[in-house]
């Protein structure tokens, strides 16, 4: 595979509406060389009998059924509440009164 040229970076930068400067344009040539290198050797490796995965080995959810259980009854639930009133937690007042 041949490497990425400079003028291909320069092209690449233009589309994409990058001001690179000259030294830049040598790295990032140089970079995305290695880079299009390095997904070359992936493809050989990865072939068509082979089937793709997202781990290297196979996950299994594991849930609880869903069961009801009984919750809370409202005394139950303020009994540890500093304030109560009306049969609900009292918080202090966070905004003004209501016109």
């Amino acid at each position: 595979m041949s490497a990425i040229t400079r003028d291909e970076v320069a092209h690449l930068a233009r589309l994409s509406r990058l001001a690179l400067r000259e030294d830049e344009l040598d790295q990032l040539a140089a970079q995305l060389g290695e880079i299009i290198s390095a997904v070359a050797k992936v493809q050989e490796v990865a072939k068509g009998d082979i089937p793709p995965t997202s781990h290297a080995l196979p996950l299994t959810n594991v849930y609880r059924p869903d069961e009801s259980q009984p919750g809370l009854t409202p005394d139950q639930a303020l009994a540890g509440a500093p304030a109560v009133e009306d049969g609900r937690f009292r918080v202090p007042q966070i905004l003004g009164e209501q016109e």
